[in-house]
């Protein structure tokens, strides 16, 4: 599994520490930026998220702002894209069983370190459940090509 990373100046400290978590677990990872604590505009980081998994480079992605909401909505204008915002860890197992979410996206002003790391966990245990929640999916992904459902 190979896991793309990407934040704000708000977000580093945080994807540090879930970068390392991560990878202490056998994933992959890759941090798509930013590196730096200097105020930047989250749409920049969270695109190229977004469009590795669109495109099958990366499985998954996880993305952190300050609130993990600015963020979210930039991934999800990329097609393809299911991201989430989570703050604990039952909503972040059910994103991936109901929505196969494809992107976390968390507030590092809203969770500690400790909770993010339980997010992410429960996040990457899950799997998708299909059945009913594939109708779903797909109806989902009628409205982002434009079509009447």
């Amino acid at each position: 599994m190979k896991i793309a990373f990407g934040c704000d100046h708000a977000g580093v400290p945080l994807k540090r520490e879930l970068i390392a978590h991560v990878a202490a677990r056998g994933i992959t990872t890759i941090d798509m930026g930013t590196d730096s604590l200097e105020v930047c505009n989250y749409p920049r980081n969270a695109k190229p998220v977004a469009d590795a998994v669109a495109k099958g480079e990366v499985d998954l992605g996880i993305l952190i702002c300050g609130s993990g909401i600015g963020i979210s909505i930039a991934a999800n204008k990329v097609d393809g894209i299911r991201a989430v915002v989570c703050s604990e860890p039952y909503s972040a197992k059910l994103s991936r069983q109901h929505n196969d979410s494809n992107i976390l996206a968390m507030g590092a002003r809203v969770v500690g370190v400790e909770l993010a790391k339980m997010i992410v966990d429960q996040w990457l245990g899950a799997s998708f459940e299909g059945g009913i929640h594939k109708e779903r999916i797909d109806l989902i992904a009628a409205i982002e090509r434009g079509e009447a459902i």
